[in-house]
């Protein structure tokens, strides 16, 4: 089946904000998750994109890059974030679209060996929303996985 799919199926079914405001998997790869946001239900009192919103779609990017790894590993886990840090840079009058780009994938080998080893693991991701091929927003954020309690 598609990854890209799935990974929707499993958004919806376990996280249902993500039918709210109605997150789709538009790209699911080892290196690179891409999800998008329609601006209707996510708008704030100046007809853009309401900062929680943004919020919400880039942090789901990230555990959906965490996630979709973790399966392709044959891993299952609690996913969490720890901490963030978050720029909004310019507003967004348009669809959200938040991306994850995995650039040095020996992080995300050892993020996987680690989390073998010790039944949890950290990993940090940068999560960018682009809006006319500029950064609306940067989402700096670690993310925590452990086993199942």
């Amino acid at each position: 089946m598609d990854s890209r799919i799935d990974l929707q199926n499993i958004l919806h079914k376990d996280i249902p904000i993500t039918r709210r405001i109605g997150i789709q998997v538009e790209h699911c790869e080892v290196d690179r998750v891409v999800l998008t946001a329609p601006i209707e239900p996510n708008l704030n009192h100046k007809c853009t994109a309401f900062g929680g919103s943004l919020y919400s779609v880039a942090v789901l990017t990230g555990w959906s890059f965490i996630h979709y790894n973790l399966q392709l590993h044959g891993l299952t886990g609690t996913i969490v974030i720890q901490h963030s840090e978050t720029d909004y840079i310019i507003p967004v009058d348009g669809q959200i679209r938040a991306e994850c780009v995995m650039q040095q994938t020996e992080n995300l080998y050892r993020f996987i060996k680690m989390y073998k080893r010790k039944g949890r693991a950290r990993m940090s991701l940068q999560i960018k929303i682009m809006h006319n091929d500029s950064d609306a927003m940067i989402l700096n954020a670690q993310y925590v996985v452990h086993t199942h309690l």
